[in-house]
């Protein structure tokens, strides 16, 4: 079974709905999530302060999962939060353990 890296960027007026529906799910084992900036040449979809700043605040989530789970998740997320403008990316896990 391949498995992948599941990345979600969302608002932080959505990381509490999207923590809670993560935590919801049964095919979901566990996710991370993370406050990071999004910096890029969209202005258009940065309020005017961001824009002098350079950065949005955003959420990422990731979660390692199977591909095929992966693709459930995302078109589930698309289901329940399109329009949102939310951004993912998924790649391949090479190796993954728990070293202890």
């Amino acid at each position: 079974m391949e498995h992948c890296l599941l990345v979600v960027i969302v608002s932080p007026s959505l990381e509490n709905a999207m923590v809670d529906w993560l935590l919801e799910r049964e095919d979901v084992p566990g996710f991370t999530s993370v406050p990071v900036y999004g910096h890029g040449a969209s202005a258009t979809s940065m309020t005017a302060a961001e824009q002098v700043a350079g950065r949005q605040r955003r959420v990422m989530f990731q979660l390692h999962l199977a591909q095929d789970t992966a693709s459930v998740i995302i078109n589930a997320i698309n289901a329940e939060f399109g329009g949102s403008g939310m951004h993912y990316w998924q790649v391949p896990v090479l190796a993954s353990g728990h070293l202890y």
